[in-house]
């Protein structure tokens, strides 16, 4: 199988295919495509795994380097000849998908999350359906991270609903665990890219009208850190915020937290979600994409309109005050991701979905998945 990712950055797509080839490479023989070095290189060279880097294959729309970065997959897919090519955002799902039909090889796609999701940009929908519906239509099968990304991909007319197969995130499990009703100031964490579509602005607005003790990380990194650093001194919140930056070590710093935050304008299925109920933290989100499919408001923890500051200050102050609330509900999110969003879980709803083509293609059948 070829695997077609744009970036090889650190961030939920490229952690995705790190878990889905460490855990089915004993089954499946992969070969990615990535367009530069970074995170998932490493990570899947450690692995022993073949990988490809095309440099041509970016983001942003350049007609020579998207011919060039066309023209160097065809090549890989015709003379590795995979049974399949698996496609991952939205650049590779692009160039990888057309070069798997003219070489004559079925594709699939996982779409963390539309380029023309809901909350993003009119102008940008515009340029990304008739784009998406076209290539749509040598795609053999869509799976998408959640239920909210199939309605719009079959709202749109992208992605036939009879195509589409639902496939949740999963998190590898790791031994830290929060004390959310433990003594002292309580601290929020927001693990996120300081970049759109996090609304990272909004939280400390919100945070900087709370009357009660409070403390707030940032993890993360990126083009709005010097904003943010902005918005912390003239907030006067220079006391009780530390950007933390990009770190390797985002399980212990939510073990030792009290509340897991995410405020966004758009998501697919955001893995810190998932890494915040492994540790058993209760999370306050923003109710956008696939969000609420994670988080049961109220009972893992609570969901706010996008962009409502009052309504995420409420949501902040409930669990800020109260430590039974925050072991509650941190219990109850533990408990969801034993149940649904294990990295075995993600593996056998992929499995899934190869062993259905599989079938219809007359292949030899992957091993069964026991999940985990």
């Amino acid at each position: 199988m070829l695997i077609v990712i744009t970036r090889g950055q650190a961030g939920g797509a490229q952690v995705h295919v790190r878990d889905l080839v460490q855990g089915l490479r004993d089954r499946i023989d992969f070969h990615v495509v990535v367009g530069d070095e970074g995170f998932l290189s490493q990570q899947l060279r450690a692995l022993g795994a073949p990988v490809h880097i095309v440099p041509a294959l970016q983001r942003e729309i350049d007609p020579r380097a998207d011919r060039a970065a066309l023209g160097a997959i065809r090549k890989l897919v015709r003379s590795l000849r995979p049974h399949l090519v698996h496609t991952h955002s939205s650049k590779a799902g692009l160039l990888g998908r057309l070069a798997a039909r003219l070489e004559g090889v079925p594709a699939i796609h996982t779409a963390h999350a539309w380029s023309f999701s809901d909350g993003l940009s009119w102008r940008r929908k515009a340029l990304a359906v008739p784009i998406e519906a076209l290539v749509g239509r040598l795609t053999r099968r869509f799976v998408v991270v959640s239920e909210a990304d199939r309605d719009v991909g079959t709202r749109w007319h992208v992605a036939p609903d009879r195509s589409v197969r639902v496939v949740h995130n999963g998190v590898s499990d790791v031994p830290q665990r929060a004390r959310p009703d433990r003594d002292g100031v309580p601290i929020a964490i927001m693990v996120a890219r300081l970049a759109a579509p996090k609304d990272h602005l909004l939280l400390l607005h919100a945070m900087a009208g709370l009357d009660l003790p409070w403390r707030l990380r940032l993890v993360g990194d990126g083009p709005q850190r010097h904003r943010i650093e902005a918005a912390v001194a003239a907030l006067g919140l220079a006391d009780r915020v530390r950007l933390v930056g990009d770190s390797d070590a985002v399980p212990k710093l939510l073990a030792s937290s009290h509340v897991a935050v995410l405020v966004s304008r758009q998501e697919g299925f955001p893995l810190v979600v998932l890494e915040a109920m492994r540790a058993g933290l209760p999370v306050i989100a923003s109710n956008v994409g696939g969000v609420a499919e994670a988080v049961q408001d109220g009972v893992t923890g609570l969901l706010v309109p996008q962009g409502d500051e009052a309504a995420l200050r409420v949501a902040l102050g409930r669990l800020c005050g109260n430590p039974a609330l925050r072991q509650s509900m941190g219990e109850a999110g533990r408990r969801a991701y034993e149940a649904h969003f294990t990295v075995g879980h993600m593996l056998a709803g992929t499995l899934d979905v190869y062993r259905e083509l599989c079938r219809i293609e007359g292949w030899p059948m992957p091993a069964a998945w026991g999940v985990a």
